[in-house]
């Protein structure tokens, strides 16, 4: 494996540039792009500061595989399939460890994030703990930054002087520069130089194909980019898998693309962990994921060949759960996984599927009680057997594996009021309480809000004296004030500017109709509206909240 070096002006200028000995791209293989603004301004802070950025893996290749330009003008909305290039067999270098960083460079130094191009204060640079940002980044429009703030893309590609630079900052800037700020131009611009032009400041190992062909063949390549990838935190598990199934399946990312899309337009948040999981279990692999499942004879050509069904009994799954539930929207699914067992069920008894009985009871029981939550393969697995064996879903013996496994199904009074504010099943309560609220907006922004009946900044006023230091503390603390009966659901215009916002209840409620109240579960004794009568409130809330809802908590 050789190393080499460069300049990062000049390593910039392989990507997606053929005429450099064939250029850099990305393997089909690499995930999406994932860095933030933020993150790439911290990687040119770091760079400036000469702190190193650890090395890249290249594969140098004539193979026919599919690989993507990187992006220069990045765009949450882009879509990876615009950026494929038609295969050949020419060469070429792939980035199989480095792409976020590389990616990063190119947006910076190339193109854009959101419209917005890369500048610098270029008089920032003050000492900072090495955790901190030392030189001051930003991504901004162009037609609206003004000095000290210079797009960085020119201090990179013009070759203008020193001197012509300090020139240019001089007629720039609305304001008299220092000796001071001079020098440190003068610094500043020498650095930039070091770090971006002269320094060999990246060092990538390569992986030759073309010298030597039969050191690193498509398999050695996918292997080297696991290890590769699966000792930090920059893939998760579900970028290795498909890495594996990618690679023998060309349109693996297209097809995976497509169902997400689908998925995902009502307001959910399917992702591609779920979907791989999912293929295991219904290809009787099991429910634990991991790596050697995928290295398994058969299991990725079973994906492939069986991915339409797949797809369907997923989409069909889903279907269900908003046709049949009033689970409408991502917050109020808390656990993904309870779905798995029925599109099992779906998937291998197609016509026990339409015969099942009280599904929806099994998933607002199972979520509600978050039975699913954690370590829940065992769960899956054994839910699996049993409809298998039975070639049918039964509620009641469902809910006696999950028993078996030390789950409890009781939504018990404790439990029950656990549901407050920032709880995982507060969303879909309140999905079962508020039907007629469109919780699935076509606009994020117009998602409802769940908002305080008693607001925080005014319960927080509320001291009382701490007994052994004499010293006043919070009364009500984030538990009494986040509690389910001072919550309620409102739509995004009436808790935005204008509306209940921090208005106290007495003020909110006392020209709202009776069927208001009612809708809100709100005690009717305008009394009970005081600021002063907010544990006497809480109480005579907890009624209505417990007569609403009375069938779905346990007796005991």
């Amino acid at each position: 494996m050789k190393n080499q070096k460069q300049t990062i002006r000049k390593i910039v200028g392989f990507l997606n540039n053929p005429e450099e000995d064939g250029g850099f791209w990305l393997p089909n293989i690499q995930r999406p792009f994932v860095w933030s603004e933020d993150q790439i301004c911290r990687l040119f802070d770091s760079i400036l500061r000469e702190y190193p950025i650890s090395t890249f893996l290249i594969w140098k290749t004539t193979s026919g595989i599919r690989r993507r330009r990187f992006i220069d003008n990045w765009k949450n909305t882009l879509k990876l399939s615009d950026f494929y290039v038609p295969e050949d067999v020419s060469r070429k270098a792939l980035v199989l460890d480095g792409q976020q960083r590389l990616q990063s460079l190119f947006i910076g130094l190339k193109g854009s994030f959101e419209k917005k191009e890369l500048f610098l204060d270029i008089l920032s640079g003050e000492l900072a703990a090495p955790d901190d940002v030392k030189y001051q980044f930003k991504f901004m429009d162009a037609s609206t930054a003004k000095f000290p703030w210079v797009k960085f893309k020119d201090l990179i590609f013009d070759n203008r002087k020193k001197r012509e630079w300090v020139t240019t900052f001089k007629e720039t800037a609305d304001f008299e520069l220092s000796e001071e700020e001079l020098d440190k131009l003068e610094d500043h611009l020498e650095v930039i130089d070091k770090t971006f032009k002269v320094d060999e400041a990246i060092t990538y190992q390569v992986l030759d194909s073309i010298d030597n062909p039969k050191l690193y063949t498509e398999d050695d390549v996918v292997e080297v980019f696991i290890r590769a990838n699966s000792g930090g935190t920059k893939l998760g598990k579900s970028d290795l898998l498909f890495s594996l199934l990618n690679a023998s399946w060309e349109v693996a990312d297209d097809k995976m693309y497509e169902l997400l899309e689908s998925l995902n337009r009502h307001g959910f948040d399917f992702d591609r962990d779920f979907v791989l999981k999912t293929c295991l279990v219904l290809l009787g692999q099991g429910a634990r994921y991991g790596v050697e499942k995928f290295r398994k004879a058969g299991v990725r050509e079973d994906i492939e060949k069986n991915w339409d069904d797949i797809s369907k009994a997923i989409q069909d799954v889903l279907d269900f759960i908003r046709g049949k539930t009033y689970i409408q929207c991502d917050k109020a699914l808390p656990s993904y996984l309870i779905l798995m067992p029925l599109i099992y069920l779906r998937y291998h008894h197609k016509t026990a599927w339409k015969k099942a009985k009280d599904l929806d009871a099994f998933v607002l029981r199972c979520s509600l009680t978050n039975a699913f939550s954690s370590h829940s393969d065992n769960i899956i697995d054994a839910l699996v057997r049993m409809v298998n064996e039975s070639k049918a879903f039964s509620v009641e013996a469902a809910f006696s594996i999950i028993r078996s496994q030390g789950r409890s199904l009781d939504l018990t009074e404790d439990r029950f009021w656990q549901m407050g504010y920032g709880s995982k099943t507060i969303h879909l309560l309140f999905n079962l309480w508020y039907r007629n609220f469109n919780h699935t907006p076509a606009y994020e922004n117009n998602l409802p809000q769940i908002d305080h009946i008693f607001p925080q900044s005014a319960l927080k006023k509320f001291k009382i004296k701490n007994p052994e230091t004499g010293r006043d503390k919070l009364k009500y603390h984030s538990p009494e004030r986040d509690q389910l009966a001072n919550c309620m659901l409102l739509s995004k215009e009436e808790n935005g500017a204008g509306g209940k916002s921090n208005t106290l209840p007495e003020d909110w409620f006392k020209d709202k109709d009776s069927d208001y109240l009612k809708m809100h579960l709100i005690p009717t004794d305008p009394l009970l509206w005081k600021l002063d009568a907010y544990e006497d409130f809480l109480e005579a809330r907890k009624e209505l909240i417990r007569d609403k809802f009375s069938n779905l908590l346990s007796s005991s």
